[in-house]
Parts: C-alpha cells; structure tokens; sequence
C-alpha cells in the first residue's frame, strides 16, 4: 500500500536545489527567446536570473518552465526593455488567392522586408512568435495546400560586436 498510494519525502535542500534549477532554465528560456527592442541583441542569462530577482519572481514546480518562462517575460515588460525576438518567414502564394491573403496576413506581420509578385506571391516578413499557428492555418486553410509557409530564422537577432563612438 505504501508503494502503490505513498509519497517520496523530499528533503530541504533536495527541494531548494531543483527550485534552483528550474529559476536558471527559466531564465535560460527567456534570454534565448527575447531582445532589446531597440538595439536586437539579446540578454545574458546572468542580467536576467538579477531581473526575475529584481521582480521577485518565485517558481511554481509544477508548471512547466516553458510557461514560467512566457509569464517572466510578460512581468519584465513592465519594468525594462525586453520583447520577443522576431521569427523571420517567407510566404509564397498562388497568385489568385495571394492578394486576397496578404490582406488578412497585415495585421499578424510587424514587418515585410521583400515582397515579389510574378506568377505567385513571395513575401519575406517578420512576424511575432506567438501568431506563427494563426499564420500557418490562415495559409493552409485559404491555399488548399498550394501555398507555403517556410521559417528563414526562428529568432531574428543582430550577432557579432557593438560599435561604440
């Protein structure tokens, strides 16, 4: 009876190491999902771990760290400059249907950087991660299958050294 319907005691220090554990992978999640609005590069995972600090943020252990980790990001708008990385995709449309489409893509896209329109529309854009699903049906469902989706980057971030003046 003991096996089947007990519980495992867990010590203090057992408890606190694996609380420990979960605070840096959540805070792993979010310095590799967001940027700096203004300059694109992304946090450190140290400058995050001393904000969710700074907020008093406190891990719930049973809730997955995925969504710990959206809700940070969520709390940590309010007190810096932190926004999702861009996921950077190309769009291309039979041409009958891509007119029509690319009316009801607009308000899900932050920004077109390429749009070519031959025989079918190719459209490169940014979008923000969480309308990617919304995107993927609205084009399944509108194409028939003809049109396709394709994700370039799933984070669009400036690399490599800061010049400073």
């Amino acid at each position: 009876q003991i096996l089947s319907k007990g519980e495992l005691q867990v010590s203090d220090k057992e408890r606190h190491t694996q609380l420990e554990q979960m605070f840096r992978d959540i805070a792993t999640i979010v310095a590799d999902k967001c940027v700096n609005p203004e300059t694109k590069r992304p946090y450190t995972v140290i400058l995050i771990e001393r904000a969710m600090k700074d907020i008093h943020y406190s891990v719930k252990p049973h809730k997955s760290t995925k969504q710990q980790a959206l809700e940070v990001i969520r709390q940590l708008k309010e007190t810096m400059q932190i926004e999702r990385a861009h996921m950077r995709l190309r769009f291309i449309l039979p041409a009958k249907e891509g007119k029509k489409l690319k009316e009801k893509l607009k308000p899900l896209i932050k920004v077109i950087e390429n749009e070519d329109f031959q025989e079918q529309l190719e459209i490169v854009c940014l979008i923000d991660p969480g309308c990617f699903r919304e995107i993927d049906e609205l084009i399944r469902s509108e194409t028939k299958g003809k049109g396709t989706l394709e994700v370039l980057s799933l984070k669009d971030v400036e690399e490599g050294d800061e010049k400073l003046e």
